[in-house]
């Protein structure tokens, strides 16, 4: 798909998303439920639009590099940002030896790049280039703020059905606001497709920051390769960077891994998902399969090289 068709998928899918919250509103509480959605969910962007950023690093335990760490990480980084036109984004660091990175921030110029010790381990230089490139793609594409939106209008879905599962159980309720048997549905069903709503915007995302990272390095194979690693790496818990093949834990006597502290709320910002083995099938996944993304990072090189 190109990337104007996957924009306004992107837009079509938010859309139905707002329009799904606003129903289920409308369902439970007749107009007034409709207004107060709405006034719910404009609230709850507006906080996350300005928070985004800080919340997720903070809730992976992500730390800021100080002036002069990792050198090998900056000049990468500094290198792609120039060649995208992009700010250089701040960038941080999460003690963890499962390799991954993920970028959030609600516009280029407060954009953070932030990876994991693990990744940093595993990867040579060609792959931990392809995967920065995608993730200041997803800078430059904001999807650090699609993605935050589709999140946040879909538990904004959760949370009044919630709510309103619980009026019905403990408080009873108005039958002139809808009748019992559409707030009964709507309570099940409306999370549930707000969900699939929300992973597809984020699926679509994914692929659009593939190509468009690939495109950015001139390389595409340098990021199927990599892609590759991150998920053979995930699939074995990360043990690669418990043992510092490359330098950030090179240290004879590696410290301990800390206990896991992945927040699922944020597996759709990283590159490949951290919670995999967790999953419930691809139709609950917040990343399109490795192997589809692989192979058409391939077809894009196969495609330059003729």
């Amino acid at each position: 798909m190109s990337s104007l068709g996957n924009t306004v998928k992107t837009f079509t899918l938010l859309a139905a998303l707002a329009g799904l919250l606003v129903f289920v509103g409308g369902l439970l509480g007749g107009r007034g439920g409709m207004v107060m959605a709405l006034v719910f969910a404009i609230a709850m962007n507006g906080f996350v639009y300005w928070k985004s950023d800080s919340l997720a690093l903070r809730a992976n335990g992500a730390r800021e590099l100080q002036a002069g760490e990792l050198p090998r990480l900056r000049s990468i980084v500094s290198s792609l940002a120039a060649r995208a036109g992009l700010p250089m984004p701040r960038l941080y660091i999460i003690d963890r030896p499962e390799p991954n990175a993920f970028a959030t921030g609600r516009d280029p110029e407060h954009a953070a790049v932030a990876v994991t010790s693990g990744i940093l381990d595993l990867m040579d230089d060609r792959e931990l280039t392809g995967v920065l490139a995608h993730e200041l793609s997803h800078v430059k594409n904001r999807d650090t703020l699609v993605g935050t939106i589709a999140a946040t209008i879909g538990g904004a879905i959760s949370f009044i059905a919630q709510m309103a599962q619980f009026q019905m159980i403990f408080g009873g309720r108005d039958d002139r606001q809808g009748s019992g048997i559409g707030a009964i549905v709507a309570i099940i069903l409306a999370p549930i497709a707000a969900l699939i709503i929300q992973l597809a915007v984020s699926r679509g995302r994914e692929y659009q920051a593939d190509a468009s990272g690939a495109r950015l390095t001139g390389d595409p194979e340098g990021l199927a390769e990599a892609l590759e690693s991150l998920d053979g790496a995930t699939q074995r818990g990360g043990i690669l960077g418990r043992f510092g093949r490359r330098g950030y834990g090179s240290s004879p006597a590696p410290t301990p891994a800390p206990a896991p502290a992945l927040n699922p709320a944020f597996a759709h910002l990283y590159i490949v998902n951290p919670l995999s083995g967790h999953s419930l099938g691809s139709l609950f996944s917040t990343h399109p399969p490795i192997e589809e993304r692989v192979q058409r990072l391939r077809s894009m090189a196969s495609g330059r090289a003729a």
